[in-house]
């Protein structure tokens, strides 16, 4: 029972007050001292998460009058379905163990919503819905394609994508590891298990990176000395790869508690960089840069494989208020160029405002910045860069292999 309580703590920390799922979990588990009891609160509330649109639509339709979205009852309704729907739990035990959470509020009418839908042979649609305004926006975007892709993606956490320090050892870590590649330097695990415990982890060969956040660093090539500035750097997946290809990476992470898991990183790889703790707003380099790499912060929207939090946060405003940040980092970073230097942008998210808006409205008000194209050799299978030269992933890729992160991705270079 301690564990669904966590369950409902972290429920009500997204849903009703905004809070990222994974910064909630220390404060909503506070009372469970075991990892697999941490972890049942974890995959219970994330799996209530992605499919929350049907949940509702079930519980909706066993009632005479629609609960309100944060009433207790909903929440327990929540957590008891998805764990006897989705999760295997006994329907007994789903109940029994939600009942407490309503402890002196509607117990028979949580009893009697559940029971009705048990004896009705409730079922989930087989594939998930889409919060209906984050449906809206994607389709208007991108079409229904990739709304439909988005569905089918958000059904189950995806498989646990590996970076290697050595791209040359592919072939050994696929084998070593029992993954595929996709491409090299990349391993994928269909199920990975507990990530420390994996051949490699502790000697650094590896670190977890899904495909498409390693592909910007792939994008400025092999460094040969020169010098690259990595801005807002944590959690150090993009500097750990900069640094294995042989650049001088400086780090500039705001965060000291990023910055410092980032050494940490460092530390486990044998990889080196100049870590500075610093706003990018605020900070300037001693000399300008041959290289940068802004993989800015923004709204997280192609992340809901394993965040489905962000679609339930994040707002309207929430991306609008990011892709001000975004811009002006741009704007800055690009100045710190040396005169054919290369920047390249990117945003892990799936929104036009937070990626190709931002080059559109660059290029037509610079004359000395000119899109450097990406081409299809520095990409994995199936992933073809946009006519104009910048690359858009989305969840409608590799499905059949895995699936991948949304990323929109620029490069950028500084005309002499």
């Amino acid at each position: 029972m301690a564990a669904r309580r966590a369950a409902l703590r972290l429920l009500d920390a997204v849903l009703r007050r905004g809070v990222p799922l994974e910064a909630a979990l220390d404060g909503a588990a506070r009372e469970l001292d075991r990892g697999d009891d941490r972890a049942l609160a974890h995959a219970i509330a994330a799996t209530c998460l992605r499919r929350l649109p049907d949940l509702d639509a079930l519980i909706d339709s066993a009632t005479r009058n629609r609960l309100a979205d944060d009433a207790k009852a909903r929440f327990a309704l929540r957590i008891a379905l998805a764990q006897a729907l989705i999760l295997g739990t006994p329907a007994h035990a789903a109940i029994s163990t939600v009942l407490p959470l309503v402890d002196g509020g509607p117990r028979k009418l949580v009893h009697g919503v559940f029971g009705t839908l048990m004896r009705g042979n409730a079922s989930l649609p087989e594939t998930p819905s889409l919060p209906p305004e984050v449906a809206a926006r994607w389709a208007a975007d991108w079409g229904d394609g990739m709304v439909e892709g988005a569905m089918v993606a958000i059904a189950a956490p995806p498989p646990l994508d590996l970076t290697l320090a050595d791209a040359s050892a592919t072939d050994h870590w696929v084998a070593e590891l029992g993954g595929t590649s996709l491409m090299p330097g990349h391993v994928r695990l269909a199920e990975a298990g507990h990530v420390r415990e994996l051949p490699g982890f502790d000697e650094g060969k590896w670190w977890v990176q899904d495909l498409a956040a390693s592909l910007p660093a792939r994008l400025l090539g092999a460094g040969d000395g020169r010098g690259v500035l990595d801005l807002c750097a944590a959690p150090g997946g993009k500097t750990m790869q900069l640094a294995a290809a042989g650049w001088r990476v400086t780090s500039v992470e705001q965060s000291q508690s990023r910055l410092a898991r980032l050494r940490e990183n460092l530390d486990r790889t044998g990889l080196d960089a100049d870590l500075v703790g610093a706003d990018v707003m605020r900070w300037t380099p001693p000399a300008p840069a041959d290289a940068i790499l802004l993989d800015a912060p923004c709204s997280a929207t192609g992340i809901f494989r394993r965040h489905p939090d962000v679609l339930h946060r994040v707002r309207p405003k929430d991306i609008a208020a990011m892709a001000e940040i975004q811009s002006a980092l741009l704007a800055r970073a690009i100045d710190w160029l040396a005169p054919d230097g290369t920047i390249v942008f990117a945003t892990c998210s799936l929104e036009r405002q937070e990626g190709e808006a931002h080059v559109d409205r660059l290029l037509a008000g610079r004359n000395d910045v000119m899109l450097d194209p990406i081409l299809p050799a520095e990409l994995p299978d199936e992933i073809v860069p946009h006519q104009q030269g910048w690359v858009r992933t989305s969840p409608a890729l590799l499905a059949d292999r895995g699936g991948i992160d949304g990323f929109f991705i620029a490069r950028l270079r500084r005309i002499a």
